[in-house]
C-alpha cells in the first residue's frame, strides 16, 4: 500500500522460466507492492509451474497464445478487478530493474502523474545495457517522428516498463488496441490524446539471451505501425478521419 492506495504489479509472461524467479523476487523486495498478477500466454516451458509457487501472486493462464497486446489486456482487466489504485507493468525477463517501482508508485500515488515510463534513452542506458545499434537508431528515429506528429517531447515510446493510475486505466478503451506489440504504442498515444502528461524515469536496462525481443522483420512491421498510429493521431486532431482507437476512449 502507498497512502491507502493498493499497488499491483502485472507481468505479461511468455516462456519466462529462466528469469521469472529473479524478477519476481526483486519486485516483492520493493516497498508498497501488494500483489503480483502474472498472465501466462500459453508458454511451452516451465513458466506456469514456477509461477504457481510464487508468493503474493495471482496467476492467469491463456490456453492459446493471444499475443503481447492480448496478454496485457488481461493483465490490466485483472488488476482493475483486484481493486488496484496503482498498476505497474514490468516484463518478467529481468530486462528492466524492479528497483524503480517505489519511484513509479510515489509519482503516481502522490498525484503528480497518472502515467510513468521507465526510459532506456534517458541517461544513455540503452547502449550501455547492450541494445543493438540498429534497434537504438530505429528507436530514436521513430521517437523523433512520433514527437513531431503528436506534439509530445518523450525520449521514447517503446519501453515495456510502465505505471498507471486507476483513473487513467479506467478512461482507456485498451480493448480496441492491437493484440500484438503495437499495443504499447497505441496505449501511450491514447493517453496523450486524452491530454495527460507522461513522466519518464531514467531506467537501466539489460540485453541478454533470455531477455524478450522481437526480430528485425517484426520490428519493421511494428515501426510502420507506430508511424501509422502517429499519423492517425495528427489527422484526428485536425478533424479528419482518424483511427477508431481515439473514438472509443471513455
Amino acid at each position: 500500500m502507498f497512502k491507502d492506495k493498493k499497488v499491483v504489479v502485472v507481468m505479461p509472461a511468455y516462456n519466462a522460466e529462466r528469469t521469472l524467479r529473479l524478477t519476481h523476487a526483486e519486485v516483492l523486495a520493493q516497498d508498497y507492492v501488494d500483489l503480483v498478477i502474472l498472465v501466462d500466454d500459453a508458454s511451452s516451458d516451465r513458466t506456469i509451474e514456477i509461477a504457481s509457487s510464487l508468493p503474493r501472486t495471482r496467476m492467469f493462464v491463456h490456453e492459446t497464445n493471444k499475443g503481447y497486446g492480448g496478454n496485457q489486456k488481461t493483465c490490466y482487466a485483472l488488476a482493475l478487478e483486484e481493486g488496484a489504485d496503482i498498476v505497474i507493468m514490468i516484463h518478467p525477463d529481468y530486462q528492466y530493474t524492479p528497483k524503480l517501482i517505489p519511484a513509479f508508485v510515489s509519482m503516481i500515488g502522490n498525484g503528480l502523474y497518472h502515467c510513468v515510463l521507465g526510459s532506456r534513452m534517458l541517461g544513455g542506458y540503452a547502449i550501455k545495457g547492450g541494445m543493438p545499434v540498429w534497434r537504438y537508431v530505429s528507436n530514436r528515429f521513430l521517437t523523433l517522428v512520433e514527437n513531431m506528429l503528436i506534439g509530445a517531447k518523450l525520449s521514447e515510446y517503446h519501453t515495456g516498463y510502465r505505471g498507471f493510475s486507476r483513473e487513467l486505466l479506467g478512461k482507456l478503451s485498451f480493448e480496441a488496441n492491437s493484440d500484438d506489440f503495437l499495443f504499447d504504442n497505441q496505449m501511450l498515444v491514447q493517453i496523450l490524446w486524452l491530454g495527460y502528461t507522461v513522466a519518464e524515469v531514467s531506467c537501466p536496462t539489460r540485453y541478454f539471451e533470455e531477455a524478450s525481443s522481437i526480430n528485425f522483420w517484426r520490428s519493421l512491421v511494428y515501426g510502420f505501425g507506430c508511424l501509422k498510429t502517429a499519423l492517425e493521431y495528427r489527422l484526428a486532431k485536425m478533424g479528419l478521419p482518424g483511427a477508431k482507437i481515439f473514438k472509443v476512449l471513455r
